[in-house]
């Protein structure tokens, strides 16, 4: 799960998939990034920490990290919140395969349209429907991959 400072989406994005992991059974592994190294090692905001305590899941032990090239290795899915960090993660890969793994994750609510999970920072009203499209994409996500 990856967006721009890995404090807003991303940690909610985790949140809510290891909580369905775990609510199905799955044997997956998550984590989260961001393209950018401005908030590495800080807490997720205070808002995504009580909008996903709100829903039972808690996120307070998870510190932002900036996305690695290896990551694209690490992972059989890179999952990108926008169209501008999908480029970036995209400008990381190397190879076709990392190319592949990359995605947007409101594809698998509504296929083809690209649309962006949008970033709530300057919102405090924005992270109740970031939380609905994510988990929204985590459902379908589990749906087609399982």
């Amino acid at each position: 799960m990856v967006c721009l400072g890995n404090i807003c989406r991303s940690p909610l994005a985790e949140g809510i998939l290891q909580h369905k992991i775990e609510q199905h059974g799955l044997d997956w592994q998550v984590d989260s990034a961001g393209t950018g190294a401005w908030h590495t090692g800080q807490q997720p905001d205070s808002r995504s920490i009580a909008t996903a305590r709100k829903y039972s899941i808690d996120i307070s032990r998870q510190r932002a990290r900036q996305l690695k090239p290896h990551d694209l290795d690490r992972f059989d899915l890179v999952l990108a919140m926008d169209s501008q960090n999908y480029r970036d993660i995209l400008h990381l890969a190397t190879t076709k395969e990392q190319q592949e793994k990359v995605k947007l994750i409101m594809n698998y609510v509504t296929p083809g349209r690209n649309q962006a999970v949008p970033d709530p920072y300057w919102d405090d009203n924005g992270f109740e429907q970031v939380y609905s499209m994510l988990e929204q994409a985590c459902d379908q996500l589990i749906a087609q991959l399982r």
